[in-house]
């Protein structure tokens, strides 16, 4: 297996960039990656999700192995052919999705069996198939263990089960994926909130050889606050010469509080996820462009962040299309939340490197406080 060189140019207490080197491409590090769940991400061309300033981006395995189908993608060509996507990609290992989508799951030690929300039809996925769907299927630069993923709240004996088999599954998992000399493998470190059991998760999955060390079972209801410190609890067990990636995160002030605490990749869907609902988020904070106030409004979403769709049209134009139903409302919108984030990671990368992280980290504090997670918020 290739363990892609990660070169740490410059840190500021525990916040660090750097470089996570690719075959298809450099990965600049605190690094946003969009979320391409089922081979797109929604509402926008691959073209504007390169300009916008991704260097990588996310595909989902659970999605693409149920429509159109891993097999199928492989026959056109693999899915950086098959969406039009020629950087890094990472793919999750569907573990997440069969927890939160998949109808009557049945779990056992060597894998799950469950029903399709789609249509109702019966899979089976195991650590080895998941690995043959990312790896071999889709073509994965960067592919995902599986792991099993458990309620929050849970019980301490319910949390250590289920990170002892996930470390199994773990093990599995690199077996299956064998000696690659152009992809690498993640392992996920579970355990819930519980320090004991984030520091033993940690431990074993780091023993275990991995290429780079993801935090799971976080943004699932346990609020900001929480996060925070189920990633202080856990970082202080991760060797410093491996990428940290924290999966399903996040809001922008979830997005700095994680990088201030050492952490270097994220996805989340919030920022299309937004944009179809109309909310835009900038350097000042939310904007609900739905509200009447803007109706007449002709400043820009953010003069601040390099986008057409975040300088060239006005708060007023946006209010009437989302009022109108207008299929470009959402379209815009996703455009200009995408670059706002990758704006951010920039401005995030360059702080760091001028030794100013901590005075901007204080201002976007100030500016997005009322942005928190409350615990039960649903996993963006």
């Amino acid at each position: 297996m290739a363990v892609f060189p990660f070169e740490i140019s410059a840190t500021e207490g525990k916040a660090r960039t750097g470089v996570l080197k690719t075959p298809r491409g450099d990965i600049r590090t605190p690094a946003f990656m969009p979320v391409g769940t089922a081979g797109t991400v929604k509402a926008l061309y691959m073209d504007q999700v390169k300009d916008a300033g991704a260097d990588i981006i996310l595909g989902n395995t659970y999605h693409l192995m149920l429509r159109p189908g891993a097999e199928r993608v492989q026959r056109l060509g693999g899915l950086h052919a098959f969406a039009h996507w020629n950087g890094p990609m990472l793919t999750d290992s569907g573990g997440f999705q069969v927890w939160s989508l998949a109808q009557l799951r049945k779990m056992d030690p060597d894998g799950v069996t469950f029903q399709s929300h789609i249509d109702g039809s019966t899979h089976r996925l195991t650590p080895a198939r998941s690995i043959e769907i990312q790896a071999d299927l889709l073509g994965a630069d960067i592919s995902m263990q599986l792991d099993e993923c458990t309620d929050y709240p849970c019980t301490h004996e319910e949390a250590e089960r289920s990170l002892d088999l996930s470390l199994d599954w773990g093990q599995r998992s690199l077996d299956a994926f064998g000696d690659r000399d152009a992809q690498t493998l993640f392992g996920i470190i579970q355990g819930s909130n519980y320090a004991d059991l984030r520091e033993k998760s940690a431990k074993g999955v780091v023993s275990q050889g991995f290429g780079g060390l993801a935090l799971g079972g976080l943004a699932v209801g346990e609020g900001h606050d929480q996060m925070c410190a189920t990633i202080d609890m856990t970082v202080p067990h991760l060797p410093d010469h491996l990428p940290r990636y924290v999966m399903g995160v996040g809001k922008p002030i979830d997005l700095v509080e994680s990088v201030a605490r050492g952490i270097d990749m994220f996805d989340c869907v919030l920022p299309t996820r937004s944009g179809r609902h109309g909310q835009a988020w900038t350097w000042d904070g939310p904007v609900n462009v739905k509200n009447a106030r803007f109706a007449e409004d002709v400043s820009p979403l953010d003069e601040a962040v390099n986008c057409p769709a975040s300088q060239d049209y006005s708060r007023a134009y946006y209010h009437h299309l989302f009022k109108a139903g207008e299929y470009l409302g959402p379209m815009l919108l996703s455009w200009h939340n995408t670059a706002f984030f990758q704006a951010l990671m920039q401005e995030i990368r360059a702080s760091i490197a001028e030794g100013r992280f901590e005075a901007l980290r204080t201002r976007l504090q100030t500016a997005w406080a009322s942005t928190k997670s409350s615990p039960k918020d649903e996993r963006a």
